[in-house]
């Protein structure tokens, strides 16, 4: 492996990790995300305050933040037909893009969590199972209203579930590999060690999921009853 390819993709993502599109969505709609609910700009956080449909938003761009790095890594070093190697490259670009999220030089190094990034990232190394967990995750926040809880959850079982896969697919496995996995694991549970703590003595914020969708049908009827009722004074 090339070292320069190395350089450019640990660089490279880590500045797309820079990219907080929270701030910018909440900027364009005169509103700053870091001074409301948990500060944290990411998906939950955003949900909370501008609703469910800008929390997707937030989610789909943030999850390109680990989708493009993993898949440059990938294919920069060799793609399918290359094995270990292409996968080295994916969780390279999918680390760096995340040390970014959580250490942004541009932000004072006082980021996010990443776990939007962290999810696209193992898409890339596993769509299918990326769209089986996904739908996990959502069940099991409806239950529980918890999103770091669904986190973790979702975290640790992508984890377990690649380290198993690209360990049958190496053979006994890959020190390097492993490694980044691990690194990529302890991150973003260290990135939510003050939802770990408020877990721990009930404190934490829930995430209002149902009280979204509620909204948007309460918003969506509110809006069928202005029409049915506009179109009544035309008749």
């Amino acid at each position: 492996m090339e070292w320069w390819k190395f350089l450019v993709l640990i660089v490279g993502s880590y500045l797309i990790g820079n990219i907080f599109f929270a701030k910018i969505i909440s900027r364009a709609k005169r509103f700053d995300i870091s001074k409301a609910g948990s500060g944290n700009p990411g998906t939950m956080n955003m949900l909370r305050n501008l609703g469910l449909g800008i929390g997707l938003l937030t989610l789909l761009l943030d999850m390109l933040k680990g989708v493009i790095p993993a898949l440059v890594g990938f294919y920069l070093f060799g793609g399918p037909t290359a094995g270990q190697n292409a996968y080295i490259g994916l969780f390279t670009g999918g680390l760096s893009a995340l040390v970014g999220t959580v250490f942004p030089v541009f932000y004072k190094f006082n980021g996010g969590k990443g776990v939007a990034l962290v999810y696209g990232m193992f898409c890339v190394a596993s769509p299918l199972t990326g769209v089986i967990i996904f739908l996990g995750g959502i069940i099991y926040l409806l239950v529980f209203d918890y999103a770091s809880l669904m986190s973790f959850t979702v975290l640790t079982v992508f984890t377990i579930y690649e380290a198993y896969t690209l360990g049958l697919m190496t053979g006994n496995g890959n020190l390097v590999l492993s490694c980044l996995l691990f690194v990529i694991f302890a991150l973003v549970w260290f990135a939510h060690r003050k939802n770990i703590f408020r877990l721990l003595v009930g404190q934490e914020n829930r995430a209002n999921f149902r009280k979204s969708f509620a909204k948007l049908n309460k918003k969506k009827l509110s809006k069928s009853q202005k029409e049915e009722l506009k179109s009544k004074e035309i008749g």
